[in-house]
């Protein structure tokens, strides 16, 4: 026999419109939605009833996985922590994002991250975790390491994404050295020889191997079918290769120019949704709200707090004068599941999976009250 579930007395956020009434569920997928007068079944009293969130950019695990420096986690364990806090934030998809290539900023071995990955699959397969997880390479391809990490994961299949970035000073995020120095000298103390060898180093090591590693990883992407993104981008020229590159996705570009670019192009310009909780980027660049309002913003990525996804779509919808719920829920839902290729989720909608969040908010922070993954509830 079939299993099936209605949820009922609830605001359904539709692709563009919110309406009262009910959805049916049968076997994982939404099989109807009625508005008007509800059938008998679950009672959501009222609240919101949306799509489960989508998060394409989360360095969350690695708080979990290494919560003091130096300090190593059991792996399931962390995987199982960050997956909690998570879904209970209203993401039923995750794209956990896993570094390739030693950046100056974090010392995990390039095995760490093939050991987390394969953590990662355990706990999926053994049924531990409460949202769907798929992975992200970050990848530094300024690092004259990052193709012995990326080999690690050649053919597996939880990889559906991928980032080029290069972080040495003078290119993209860090076009001035006052950020820079604000970043690796002043929070690491170091003095001005050792900052001088440093910068030296970096863009020597940027100017010798983000070229070749960039084509060698973005070949390899475009061959096997995973998505490309492109990184702080901050000028046109950036966007050009991102284009030529078979870049998809613009992640956090610097400059509006860029972002504008980007989207009249055809990627999808990804922002944090800290920088729109905020009111503005924590390292000085340009405010995600300001591409909103410019309607050149397509999805927004929770980075390092989960919590701030559901939070900043709500915060859009309230400041934002020509972007109502729906128009917002789309960047965290339907854009980001789109832009990977995931079809079957990201809206209520017949023949979707039954990815589904219960949410209810007056003012202030929504509160995630109810999650459900392929109408199994996961929190």
């Amino acid at each position: 026999m079939s299993a099936e579930t209605v949820f009922t007395n609830a605001r359904i956020v539709l692709a563009d419109e919110i309406v009262e009434g009910s959805v049916l569920v049968r076997d994982g997928r939404i099989a109807a939605i009625d508005a008007g007068a509800s059938r008998a079944g679950e009672d959501m009293g009222g609240d919101y009833l949306m799509p489960g969130l989508v998060e394409l950019h989360t360095d969350h695990l690695e708080g979990h996985y290494s919560p003091r420096p130096g300090v190593r986690w059991n792996a399931i364990a962390a995987v199982q922590a960050h997956d909690a806090q998570v879904a209970t934030s209203g993401i039923t998809t995750v794209f956990d994002c896993l570094r390739m290539g030693s950046d100056e900023d974090g010392g995990f071995d390039p095995q760490e991250m093939r050991d987390l990955a394969d953590a990662i699959e355990t706990a999926q397969v053994e049924g531990r975790l409460r949202s769907d997880h798929y992975i992200h390479l970050r990848c530094e391809v300024s690092a004259p390491d990052v193709l012995d990490a990326f080999e690690r994961f050649r053919g597996d299949s939880r990889v559906r994404l991928a980032s080029l970035m290069d972080h040495a000073p003078g290119q993209r995020q860090f076009q001035t050295m006052g950020q820079y120095t604000l970043y690796y000298k002043t929070k690491r103390g170091l003095t001005d020889d050792q900052f001088a060898v440093f910068v030296a180093r970096r863009q020597e090591q940027s100017a010798l191997y983000s070229a070749p590693h960039r084509r060698a990883i973005g070949e390899h992407c475009r061959g096997v079918g995973v998505t490309l993104a492109s990184h702080d981008d901050a000028t046109l020229d950036h966007v050009d290769e991102a284009v030529r590159d078979g870049v998809r996705l613009a992640e956090f570009p610097t400059s509006v120019e860029a972002a504008r670019a980007s989207h009249d192009a055809g990627l999808s310009v990804l922002m944090g949704a800290p920088n729109i909780v905020r009111g503005g980027s924590h390292s000085g660049n340009i405010a995600a709200r300001d591409l909103a309002e410019a309607g050149i913003l397509d999805v927004l990525s929770s980075d390092y707090v989960p919590s701030s996804l559901i939070f900043a779509a709500f915060q859009l919808a309230d400041q934002v004068e020509t972007i109502d719920l729906p128009q917002a829920l789309s960047f965290v839902t339907e854009k980001p599941a789109r832009t990977v290729g995931l079809t079957d989720r990201g809206l209520i909608e017949a023949g979707r999976r039954a990815d589904l969040i219960r949410v209810r908010r007056e003012v202030g922070a929504p509160v995630v009250r109810s999650v459900w993954r392929e109408g199994v509830r996961v929190a």
